[in-house]
Order: structure tokens, then C-alpha cells, then sequence
């Protein structure tokens, strides 16, 4: 683990930037910049982070940084460290500089994936972070491949139709830990230590590695913005945001729950989820709690945890 001593005073992901008060994605960009090792390319889909941090002519930015479309973070970081590796072949560059691929959830469980895909098969030298605030929050609060059963939001809203979002959330680690990399883990940023060096970790890997990473977002999932890491401490601590790491292919549960609290907790916080306690979603408000326990076991059962 990290040592708060040791993090660099210098600041790589500065103040200035229109995130919204409290919003968990600013936490984690500026935790990920404390865990660089050299020169580094940052390559940022379009989402919260690209908008709110590069409004023209300002920057946040104190690194190399590539703003790139929606869907194609992935596929940008791969021919960017595949021309330094060329670059170094031909004598025409000597440093190693690690690229970073950042994406929402938006722009990875749904329009990135193929991707993503395409890039940790072919096996490119690089860190892809996904920053899961669980709808896009950017462009008005619709659903995505990470939106939680029965959360609202404007193409799943709470009414007479459905009871917020029917679906449940995809498992995107297990997704990229088929094609057979070598590290991919979850984290968050009330766990900031954990997180810290899961990203240095993840950059010392020789192929590629992928991070998701929970970011609570006061205005889509409708909470007091000064309890964004309260918020995130709670999705850890009810269990439904399990900590872990793959490191070749074996399990290893990071932040372990033994007397994990209600998770009504963690829902009564977020305005997305008020409709659950309404006498009508009781079923629903029942799936979801049947899925993180579900999930929670399965993850523990892979770590070799007992349940």
C-alpha cells in the first residue's frame, strides 16, 4: 500500500475544472495523476471529465492529453503506444511513456466496448480507467450497461410503466478478465490507498490492465454533494461495490465486509432509488438486494473467500 508521505505534492489534475461540486470522477482524476512513474499520455473519451476539465483555452491537465470520441478510447491509446514502440525500434525515441485510457461507463460497458475488446486482445502496453458513475450523467441522466436495477433516470424514470431501470449491471471485469490479461481490479475512491496502487500496479503491468473504478455523481444519482465519499464508502461497506483484484488470472478480495451493513442505507441516500421504498416496488427493491448478494458471493467464492 501507498503511504500518504510519499504521494507527490504536485498536482497533475489541477483546480479550476467545471466538475460538479462533490463529484466523485474529479476525486479519482486527481488520485490517478499521484500514481504516475514518468511521462504519461492521457487519452480521455468524451464524457464528464473530458467536458468539465478542457473548456477551451483552459486545461486541468498537467500532462500529455488527447481528447478522442465517445467510443474509441481504447482503440486511440493502442495505436498511440504502438507509434512509441515503433518510435524506439527505429532509434527515433528513448523514453517509455505510459498511456492512460479514461472513459465513463457510457463510453466503456456500452459504446467503447468493442474497443476495449479488440485492444486487450491484441495485447497494447496500456491502463484503461473506467470511471463508473453509473448513467450518462453528461449528457441527461439516461441509463447505461452500468446502471443498478431499479435506479431512475430520464430513459428508465420510475412510473406506472416500469419501476426504474429493469435490467441489471453488467460485470465488466469479468468481461475484460476472459481475453486473459494480466491485471484488471476494482476500487474507489473512499479507499484511496487501495486505489493508488491498484493504478501504479496496473502501469508496471507489460500488456494491458483495466481499473473500475466507482464514482458517486451528486446530481444523477441525486445525493448532498458533501457526501460523495461517504456515499462511496457505503457501496463497499453494504457490499455492493466489491473491492478486487485479477492479477494472472487469480482472484484477491481487497476490502473484506465480514458484518456488512443494510444496504437500505446506501439507497435511502440517493434520490435515484426513493421509489423503492414505495409499498408497490417492494419486489423490486428485493431483486436488487438478492443481486448484491449474489454477486457478493460469487466475487468472495472466486477470491476463495468464504460466504
Amino acid at each position: 500500500m501507498v503511504r500518504l508521505q510519499d504521494l507527490p505534492v504536485e498536482e497533475l489534475f489541477t483546480s479550476g475544472h467545471r466538475l460538479c461540486a462533490g463529484c466523485g470522477a474529479g476525486t479519482v482524476m486527481r488520485m490517478t495523476m499521484k500514481a504516475l512513474r514518468g511521462p504519461t499520455v492521457v487519452v480521455n473519451a468524451t464524457g464528464c471529465v473530458e467536458v468539465a476539465s478542457t473548456i477551451y483555452p483552459y486545461t486541468s491537465w498537467k500532462v500529455s492529453w488527447v481528447h478522442i470520441a465517445f467510443e474509441n478510447a481504447a482503440a486511440v491509446a493502442s495505436g498511440i503506444e504502438a507509434a512509441y514502440k515503433v518510435l524506439r525500434r527505429k532509434g527515433l525515441w528513448d523514453k517509455y511513456v505510459d498511456v492512460i485510457a479514461i472513459a465513463g461507463d457510457g463510453g466503456t460497458f456500452d459504446i467503447g466496448i468493442q474497443a476495449l475488446s479488440g485492444a486487450l486482445e491484441r495485447g497494447h502496453d496500456f491502463l484503461y480507467i473506467c470511471y463508473d458513475n453509473e448513467a450518462y450523467m453528461n449528457t441527461g441522466i439516461q441509463r447505461s450497461g452500468a446502471t443498478p436495477h431499479g435506479a431512475a433516470t430520464t430513459t428508465s424514470p420510475a412510473g406506472r410503466k416500469i419501476p426504474g431501470k429493469p435490467e441489471f449491471k453488467k460485470d465488466l471485469i469479468g468481461i475484460c478478465v476472459a481475453h486473459g490479461i494480466e491485471y484488471a481490479a476494482t476500487a474507489s475512491p473512499a479507499y484511496w490507498n487501495d486505489y493508488i496502487t491498484k493504478v501504479r500496479k496496473a502501469l508496471e503491468v507489460d500488456g494491458p490492465a483495466v481499473i473500475h473504478v466507482f464514482a458517486p455523481c451528486p446530481t444523477g444519482m441525486r445525493f448532498d454533494p458533501s457526501k460523495s465519499i461517504e456515499v462511496a464508502r457505503l457501496a463497499v461497506q453494504t457490499r455492493y461495490w466489491p473491492v478486487y483484484e485479477v492479477e494472472r488470472g487469480k482472484y484477491k478480495l481487497n476490502i473484506k465486509v465480514p458484518q456488512p451493513k443494510p444496504l437500505l442505507e446506501f439507497l435511502k441516500m440517493q434520490g435515484r432509488f426513493t421509489h423503492l421504498f414505495q409499498p408497490e416496488a417492494q419486489r423490486e427493491l428485493e431483486a436488487l438486494q438478492m443481486w448484491v448478494e449474489e454477486n457478493w458471493k460469487r466475487i468472495a467464492t472466486l477470491c476463495g473467500e468464504k460466504t
